[in-house]
C-alpha cells in the first residue's frame, strides 16, 4: 500500500521535479506506479521494516540520489515551441527525417515511443498545454487496445489534441501489428495468426483485414471530433518497415480495408491526403512536416 500511496502523490507532481520511490516492488512491473511521470524506482532488496546494515546503505543511496537531482544544474536553453511525435522502431526513419525538418523550422520535437505509456505521456503533455502541435506518425497503440496487445495506451488514445484544438497530422504507423512479449506469452486464441519475432522479448502479430477495417472506423470517428486543424496522411505503400512488398507483414488488402473504413467515418472537418509512398520514404516525412507547419501557421 505504501508504494501505491506514495507514487499516487508523486504522479500529481509536475514532470521535472525529482521523485524517487524505494520499494520492494521496484524489481517487477512498475508501470502502474510510474505511469507517465518521471518517477525513479529503486529496489529496496529487503523489506522496509526498520533499519539494518543493508537498508541503511540503500536508503542513503536514495537520499544521495534525490539530493543530486535537486542540486543538478540544467543549462539554460532557448525556449522553442514543442511538437509531440510518436515513433516505433519500424517507423524510425520517418520520424527521424520529420524531426530534422521540424528542428530546421525552429521547433523542438519530443519523440514518444508508442509503448502505451508513450502515447499516454504525449497526450498528458498536450492536455497540460506544453505541446503546440502533434505529429502522430505511429498510432499502433490503437491496434493493441482493439485486439488485446500489451502496448495499449487505453481507450482515449488519439483524442487529446482534437479535444483541445491542437493542430495534428496523423498517419497509420505500425497499425499492421499488435505487440506481445516472448512467444510463450501470446494468448492461445492467436496461435494461427502471422507473427514476426522482433527480438527474444517482443513478438509482433499481424493485424487482420477485419481488424484494420475496425481501426479505420475507430480513427475516423475519433478524429472527426477534433476541434482544431486535423489531417490524415496515408502512405499507400506500407505503414511499417515490415509492411512493404517482400516483407512478412505486407498486405494490400488490410490497408485497403483501413482506408475504406477511415473514409466512411471521417468528417468533413478532417483533411485526407493519400500518397503513393511507403511510410519511411523521405518524401512522406516531408509531406507530414509541410502539412503540420501549414496548420501551425494558420494556412490549413
Amino acid at each position: 500500500a505504501g508504494t501505491t500511496i506514495g507514487t499516487t502523490a508523486m504522479r500529481a507532481v509536475p514532470v521535472g521535479v525529482p521523485k524517487i520511490m524505494v520499494s520492494t516492488l521496484a524489481s517487477g512491473d512498475t508501470s502502474p506506479y510510474v505511469d507517465t511521470k518521471d518517477i525513479s524506482m529503486m529496489y529496496s532488496v529487503v523489506d522496509i521494516a526498520g533499519i539494518n546494515n543493508l537498508s541503511r546503505q540503500i536508503l542513503a543511496n536514495a537520499a544521495g540520489a534525490i539530493v543530486g537531482m535537486v542540486n543538478a544544474e540544467v543549462p539554460a536553453a532557448e525556449d522553442k515551441p514543442l511538437i509531440g511525435a510518436t515513433m516505433f522502431g519500424v517507423t524510425t526513419p520517418c520520424v527521424t527525417k520529420a524531426r530534422e525538418l521540424l528542428e530546421d523550422a525552429g521547433y523542438e520535437v519530443l519523440v514518444f515511443h508508442a509503448t502505451g505509456a508513450g502515447g499516454r505521456a504525449m497526450e498528458d503533455l498536450v492536455k497540460g498545454g506544453f505541446i503546440v502541435g502533434v505529429l502522430d506518425v505511429t498510432t499502433t497503440e490503437l491496434a493493441d487496445e482493439l485486439v488485446g496487445g500489451v502496448l495499449s495506451a487505453g481507450p482515449d488514445r488519439l483524442e487529446a489534441a482534437g479535444d483541445l484544438g491542437v493542430p495534428q497530422v496523423v498517419a497509420p504507423g505500425a497499425l499492421d501489428m499488435v505487440n506481445f512479449g516472448p512467444p510463450d506469452t501470446v494468448p492461445e486464441q492467436f496461435k494461427d495468426r502471422t507473427f514476426y519475432q522482433h527480438n527474444p522479448t517482443v513478438t509482433l502479430m499481424r493485424t487482420t483485414v477485419e481488424e484494420n477495417a475496425e481501426l479505420g472506423k475507430i480513427m475516423g470517428q475519433k478524429l472527426s471530433q477534433a476541434k482544431g486543424p486535423t489531417t490524415v496522411i496515408i502512405p499507400k505503400q506500407g505503414v511499417s518497415a515490415i509492411d512493404q512488398e517482400g516483407q512478412p507483414f505486407y498486405s494490400a488488402e488490410a490497408e485497403a480495408a483501413w482506408i475504406e473504413n477511415l473514409k466512411a467515418n471521417l468528417g468533413d472537418n478532417v483533411t485526407l491526403i493519400e500518397l503513393d509512398n511507403h511510410i519511411n520514404d523521405d518524401a512522406f516525412a516531408t509531406k507530414l512536416v509541410e502539412t503540420l507547419l501549414a496548420s501551425l501557421n494558420g494556412d490549413a
